[in-house]
C-alpha cells in the first residue's frame, strides 16, 4: 500500500515519525537532568535523606530516556543523506557547523560526566559528584540551545549568503545563531521540557500517593512537581504568547493556518475556538467563534487588521487542518496544565495537599499531557512551516533525494516496526520503574561489570587455586 504512495510524501512521514518519537526523550532528559541536580543540591545543602532517595530512585529512569534519546536521535542525522540530500547539501555549510558545535559543546559535556553521575558517587564524593551531575544538566541545556538554532534557522533565515553552486553559506555567524525565532523557540522549548518533567514527577508522586498518604518520598516529589507547574505554566503561557507574535511578524502564513483565517479579517478577526477547516473549499466549516478575540490577542486591538490565506499564493499554504488541529491541542493541554497548577496551590492553602485524591488523580492523567503537548507544538512548527523546509527559501519538493517510493515505504516500515519494538520496551521498563514505591534507602544504580564490546574477548578470569585450562 505505501507503495503506491509519492516518495516525497512517505519521506515526510519518515522523518515525521522519528523526530515525533525522538522528540519526547530529549524533553523529558532536559527537565529530569535538572531536577536531579536540584535534588542532589537540596540533599548536599540539608543533609535530608528524602532527597539523596529521589536522586537515586529518578537517575534510574534518566538513565533509560537519555540513552533511547541519543540512539533515537542518531538515526535523524542519517535520512539527511537517505532521503534529504539535496537539503542536506544546500544547508550543509550553514548547518553543519552548528550541528557540530552541538556534537563538540553539549554532547561531549554530557559523555564526559554522565559516568560520574551515574557510577562515581561512591569513588569521587557527593561534591564532585554534584559537578558531575551539574554539567550534565548543563550539558542538556546547550544541546537544546545548539538544536534549536538549527530549527530556528530553518524558520527565520538570515545571516547568510548563496553562493554558485546555489548553497546557504555563512555570512554572519552571530546572525545565523541568534535568529530571530531562535530566543521565543528556546525559552518555549526548555519550559516545556520543565513543564514536561514536572508532569511525570507529579503523576508518579500522585500515583503512590494513592496508594500510601504517608511515603514521604511520595509527598517530596509531588509537592516539588506541585511548585514547578504553579509556576512554570503561567510563564509558558507567556513565552508562548511572544514566540506566536513573533511568528506573526515573521512567518504570517503560519499564524494564519494555525488561527484557521481562511479569509482577511479588515475589521478585527474572530477566535476560532473549534470548527473543521476545509483547504479545498478555504473555509472552516461549523466554527465555534469570538468575534475580534483573535485580534485582541495578536494585535491587541479588538478593531485590528489581520490577513488570512486569502492574500498568500494557494501554492504556498501549509496543510490548515493539521496546524489548526495540533495547535489546539497544545493549548487545551497548556490551560489544564495551569488549572492543576493552581488547584494545587488551593489544595497547599488549605492544607490538604497529600490529602485530596482527586487532584491526585488528575495529576496522574495528566502525566503523558506534556509529551503530547510537545509533540504537538513540533507538529505545529513543522508543518506551518510547510510547504519549505527553509521558510520562503529552499521548498521541501526540492529537499528531498531522488529515490523511488518503494525504497522509501521499505524503510519507513522498517522504521515503524523496530522503533515500536524497541523503544516500546525502553518505555515499559521506565513505566516499570516508576510503578516502584519510592522508599528510604533507594539503592540507585549498582555498577556491575564490564560489558564486553563486541569482537573482544575479555580476560579470563582466575579462581584462587585453580589452574587454567589450555583452551582458556
Amino acid at each position: 500500500m505505501l507503495a503506491n504512495v509519492d516518495a516525497l510524501l512517505l519521506a515526510r512521514w519518515q522523518f515525521g515519525f522519528t523526530v515525533a518519537f525522538h522528540i519526547v526523550f530529549p524533553a523529558f532528559s532536559i527537565g529530569l537532568a535538572s531536577y536531579l541536580a536540584v535534588l542532589e543540591g537540596l540533599w548536599l545543602a540539608t543533609g535530608r535523606q528524602v532527597f539523596i532517595d529521589l536522586f537515586r530512585y529518578w537517575i534510574k529512569i534518566f538513565a533509560i530516556a537519555f540513552a533511547m534519546g541519543v540512539v533515537s536521535g542518531l538515526v535523524m542525522s542519517y535520512q539527511f543523506g537517505t532521503n534529504w540530500s539535496v537539503y542536506a547539501d544546500k544547508t550543509g555549510p550553514v548547518l553543519g557547523p552548528l550541528m557540530a558545535y552541538e556534537v563538540l559543546s553539549a554532547f561531549f559535556l554530557e559523555a564526559g560526566f554522565l559516568g560520574v553521575m551515574l557510577f562515581g558517587m561512591s569513588k569521587v564524593g557527593p561534591r564532585l559528584h554534584f559537578l558531575a551531575t551539574l554539567m550534565v544538566a548543563i550539558g542538556t541545556f546547550f544541546s537544546a540551545f545548539w538544536i534549536l538554532s538549527v530549527n530556528s534557522w530553518m524558520q527565520t533565515p538570515q545571516g547568510h549568503a548563496v553562493n554558485a553552486a546555489g548553497q546557504f553559506v555563512p555570512a554572519d555567524w552571530w546572525a545565523i545563531v541568534f535568529n530571530p525565532s531562535f530566543p521565543y523557540r528556546l525559552v518555549h522549548m526548555v519550559l516545556a521540557a520543565y513543564l514536561t518533567t514536572a508532569l511525570v514527577v507529579g503523576a508518579v508522586g500522585a500515583m503512590h500517593l494513592l496508594r500510601d498518604r504517608a511515603n514521604e518520598g511520595a509527598r517530596t516529589m509531588f509537592s516539588m512537581a506541585m511548585w514547578m507547574l504553579a509556576v512554570v505554566a503561567p510563564l509558558q503561557i507567556l513565552a508562548g504568547d511572544a514566540h506566536g507574535l513573533n511568528t506573526l511578524e515573521h512567518q504570517p502564513t503560519k499564524v494564519m493556518a494555525m488561527e484557521g483565517h481562511f479569509q482577511s479579517h479588515p475589521d478585527g478577526a474572530p477566535l476560532i475556538l473549534f470548527g473543521l477547516p476545509d483547504q479545498e473549499a478555504g473555509t472552516v466549516r461549523y466554527a465555534v467563534e469570538v468575534p475580534k478575540l483573535s485580534s485582541l490577542i495578536l494585535k491587541h486591538g479588538l478593531n485590528e487588521p489581520l490577513k488570512g490565506l486569502d492574500s498568500v499564493p494557494r501554492e504556498n499554504w501549509p496543510p490548515v487542518p493539521v496546524v489548526f488541529w495540533s495547535f489546539r491541542v497544545m493549548v487545551s493541554l497548556g490551560m489544564l496544565m495551569l488549572l492543576l497548577g493552581c488547584l494545587s496551590l488551593l489544595a497547599r492553602f488549605k492544607g490538604k495537599l497529600y490529602q485530596w485524591a482527586a487532584l491526585h488523580r488528575f495529576a496522574l492523567a495528566m502525566g503523558p499531557a506534556g509529551f503530547v503537548a510537545v509533540v504537538a507544538g513540533w507538529i505545529t512548527t513543522e508543518v506551518g512551516r510547510q510547504p519549505f523546509t527553509v521558510y520562503g527559501l529552499l521548498r521541501t519538493a526540492e529537499s528531498a533525494s531522488p529515490l523511488h517510493a518503494p525504497a522509501v515505504a521499505a524503510s519507513l516500515t522498517a522504521f515503524v516496526l523496530v522503533y515500536f519494538a524497541v523503544f516500546g520496551m525502553g518505555i515499559l521498563y521506565i513505566l516499570h520503574l516508576m510503578a516502584k514505591s519510592p522508599h528510604r534507602g533507594e539503592p540507585g544504580i549498582k555498577p556491575g561489570a564490564p560489558i564486553r564490546t563486541a569482537g573482544i574477548t575479555p580476560a579470563p578470569s582466575v579462581t584462587a587455586g585453580r589452574s587454567l585450562h589450555p583452551a582458556e
